[in-house]
């Protein structure tokens, strides 16, 4: 038949026909099927949440309804002073927090890059040999793409952001979301966050877009915290505003809640892409990967990865097995080495 295969069989004896049109049908690992996979993990995911959602958070619940009333009363002196001005008091939980957790993370880790000091956080550098110290003209550029970057695309989503959210609702309210309510809010928008970065962020790979666009962000190797926002600003707005923006738009979230979500997104990638890997804090060793080899591990929480196998060379290294959480002073390339290079 036309277009079929002939292969022997395990004996070498007796030929067997296959189609190739059947071959690739049954082929796992296509597009199609990690899609699938990803729709049917995450969605069991949800269920599972939605479903017990109740007894997992039953302790903490307890905890915050201890300290509920505390926090309410916090709330309700800040509605009431500012009252009547509910678009600034939005814009400085929605902007102002979040852009001083960034930069005030961001600041410490720029003065250990640029001098080198303290010696006990320097131990922890996962590209040992690589800024060390950071090259100041790379830096500058850096800092001065990413204020512009806040400045003239993160601030007018935020003004978007507000436009709508008022339309449908008031997200300055003058009661708190419930603890559940809350978690249930942070939980989707993280897992929005990956589905959307993680497609923009390989797309932006794509070779016809990575020249133009997201080749900026990696002319760092070895990246630094502050880079976590040093991009094209098409990349800017597709991959890392929107992803995290979108979820609160969406679920109408009150402004406490919009605002963690926000400051903890900007502090979580500039662990990402801090180049130290901390005791007590999130593994960067994720994404520091990633800027490094460039064709592997483009998502946030490594599912989407894991189910594309864009993680697959990962798991293999070195790096994979110090991708954990460090509980101890001592650094993992030091418990954990690199094999030794070998000697030509």
């Amino acid at each position: 038949m036309k277009g079929d295969v002939t292969q022997m069989n395990s004996k070498g004896q007796v030929p067997v026909q296959m189609n190739p049109s059947s071959q690739r049908q049954e082929a796992p690992g296509g597009l199609l099927d990690s899609v699938m996979k990803a729709v049917i993990v995450i969605g069991s995911g949800l269920f599972v949440l939605a479903a017990f959602g109740n007894s997992l958070t039953w302790h903490l619940q307890r905890f915050w309804g201890a300290s509920g009333d505390f926090w309410q009363n916090q709330w309700t002196k800040v509605h009431q002073r500012w009252e009547g001005h509910e678009t600034a008091l939005f814009y400085a939980g929605a902007m102002f927090v979040p852009f001083a957790a960034f930069w005030g993370s961001n600041l410490l880790l720029m003065l250990v890059d640029y001098t080198g000091m303290p010696n006990f956080i320097t131990r922890y550098r996962i590209q040992v040999d690589k800024n060390n110290p950071v090259d100041p003209v790379k830096l500058r550029h850096a800092v001065k793409t990413v204020v512009f970057n806040q400045l003239f695309i993160s601030a007018p989503m935020v003004v978007v952001c507000w436009a709508v959210m008022f339309s449908s609702g008031n997200p300055c309210g003058p009661e708190l979301p419930t603890f559940h309510r809350g978690l249930l809010e942070m939980a989707f928008c993280a897992v929005l966050e990956e589905l959307l970065f993680y497609y923009s962020h390989r797309l932006f790979h794509h070779p016809a877009l990575y020249k133009h666009f997201h080749k900026q962000h990696h002319e760092w190797t070895a990246p630094i915290g502050v880079v976590s926002l040093y991009a094209h600003p098409l990349e800017h707005v597709l991959s890392n505003m929107l992803p995290a923006l979108i979820g609160p738009v969406i679920l109408g979230s009150h402004l406490v809640t919009t605002t963690l979500w926000y400051a903890l997104a900007l502090v979580s990638t500039t662990i990402s892409h801090c180049g130290y890997h901390l005791p007590f804090l999130p593994s960067p060793e994720f994404h520091d990967y990633h800027h490094l080899k460039f064709n592997q591990n483009f998502g946030v929480l490594g599912v989407l990865d894991r189910l594309h196998g864009t993680d697959a060379n990962f798991r293999k290294t070195k790096a994979y097995e110090r991708h954990t959480l460090l509980l101890s002073l001592t650094p993992l390339t030091e418990s954990i080495p690199d094999p030794p290079k070998k000697v030509q």
